[in-house]
């Protein structure tokens, strides 16, 4: 039983955060509504989560975290800019030109960009002949066309049970038209590739800072510097009352998004990688898409139209044939600093896959 328990843990934390970041983008789509500004929110959010952070990471990290170096810092800085300040910053601005339905769907294609990046790097070695390769090629190709069918083709709006009997003022029924849907899934798409820069970044970076609790506190209080510099340069000229906070739905996005998404979110997304890589928290995002199309339909009275759908449904198909070729690049039962073979031990990896699919497990032992 605690065998079964172990195993389950990591499905059980990634769910538990695709349910965390789901209630993230209907709170915050709510609060921008209101006309809190983008800026500001991240500056707020980062605030927050510095503050809850950081007296756990003095204490809980002070015997593993490592010396601070000027290389260290770097990427600290690097990491901060890259997902609290560009990423957020240009993903709740796309959301505010579409919706939080079509937001959360859009970062389904993060695993595609991750993919191509890779290759552009030449991090990442295609091979035609294998199943593998090629399922990562088709799966980026359906992803961007998943993107693409959702942000030019709308169609017939689709009558949900629980929105019969509204009336029309109640749903939103206008201000995502083409204009605002291309601008907004340019710039989720921009966030996306920021977003993924990070995770890669993040998973090097614990190879050398292994604090994850430190290394949350480091980003958001960085990040929070940062987003304020970009928040005062944005929003210059505007009267301070931008920078005014109540007791409304603009504190409780910043208070939700502050403790849950950038302070226990990064936290748990560095352990979970640690423990089965990057491929295996964005297997899980879909599930994030759905809880917020349902909650969007229930909370902001967002309809549902049958392009969006569809696009939506080729995205996440894409995305499993990605995650899918994807998935023998790490070995789930070791951490992920433990996985990384070199490249001449490699070379023969898509042959011995294809070899072995019937076999249950696959044990390669490397020469050290």
């Amino acid at each position: 039983m605690c065998e079964l328990l172990n195993r389950g843990k990591p499905f059980f934390a990634v769910i538990f955060l695709q349910f965390g970041l789901a209630g993230m983008d209907i709170i915050s789509k709510a609060a921008l509504n209101e006309g809190m500004s983008n800026y500001v929110f991240v500056v707020y959010r980062h605030a927050i989560a510095t503050i809850i952070i950081a007296p756990f990471a003095l204490i809980l990290d002070k015997k593993i975290r490592p010396k601070m170096t000027l290389s260290i810092f770097g990427k600290l800085m690097l990491l901060s800019l890259l997902e609290p300040v560009i990423d957020q910053n240009l993903y709740f601005m796309g959301m505010k030109y579409t919706s939080a339905t079509f937001a959360a769907a859009m970062c389904n294609i993060l695993p595609a960009i991750t993919f191509l990046m890779a290759c552009i790097l030449r991090l990442e070695k295609i091979k035609l002949k294998c199943i593998r390769s090629q399922a990562k090629v088709v799966g980026t190709i359906t992803t961007v066309a998943g993107a693409m069918i959702m942000t030019l083709v709308k169609g017939p709006v689709l009558e949900l049970l629980w929105n019969k009997g509204r009336s029309t003022r109640e749903l939103k029924t206008s201000g995502i038209d083409l204009n605002h849907s291309i601008k907004g899934a340019l710039m989720i798409a921009t966030g996306c590739f920021s977003w993924a820069c990070f995770m890669v970044l993040q998973a090097i970076t614990l190879r050398t800072y292994p604090a994850e609790l430190s290394l949350t506190a480091w980003i958001c209080m960085l990040g929070t510097f940062e987003g304020a510099i970009v928040a005062v340069i944005m929003e210059r000229g505007k009267a301070a009352a931008i920078w005014s906070i109540k007791w409304d739905t603009k504190f409780l996005a910043a208070l939700y998004s502050g403790i849950f998404c950038s302070g226990l979110a990064y936290y748990m997304q560095g352990v979970i990688m640690k423990d089965r890589g990057p491929v295996f928290v964005t297997a899980f995002s879909p599930l994030s898409m759905i809880i917020v199309a349902v909650m969007g339909s229930f909370i902001l009275a967002e309809q549902m139209y049958l392009g969006r759908v569809i696009g939506a449904i080729v995205i996440v198909a894409g995305l499993y044939l990605v995650v899918w070729g994807k998935s023998k690049d790490y070995n789930s039962a070791t951490p992920i600093n433990e996985q990384i073979e070199p490249a001449d031990k490699v070379k023969d990896t898509c042959k011995n896959v294809e070899e072995n699919t019937r076999l249950e497990a696959i044990t390669i032992n490397v020469p050290t």
